[in-house]
């Protein structure tokens, strides 16, 4: 992916929330039956029950975000749980302080 896909993936509004959001799932989500909030990340549906969207527009925003490696998804039975790569996260300083 280039940093003009990754700049994408962050212009918008609902997937910035999204990654403002899971760097601290445990503030902002609440305990899920299955799955850890902070090694698994956080289920799908509950992302999108917090941004208010139903599950094609969930659709539509997280999977930018995991093609960008801005998160990354692990199946847990019948869900989805994404949490945010701190890694990459760092790395978009460096992309900006090269402009």
């Amino acid at each position: 992916m280039s940093d003009t896909d990754l700049f994408r993936a962050l212009g918008n509004e609902r997937r910035l929330q999204n990654l403002r959001w899971s760097r601290d799932p445990v503030a902002q989500f609440l305990p899920q039956r299955i799955g850890d909030l902070v090694e698994d990340g956080v289920c799908g549906q509950f992302i999108a029950d917090k941004l208010g969207v139903n599950a094609p527009t969930r659709s539509e925003h997280l999977p930018v975000l995991q093609a960008s490696r801005l998160v990354t998804a692990k199946r847990i039975r019948q869900r989805t749980f994404h949490r945010h790569d701190d890694e990459k996260l760092a790395s978009i300083a460096s992309i900006v302080e090269t402009i």
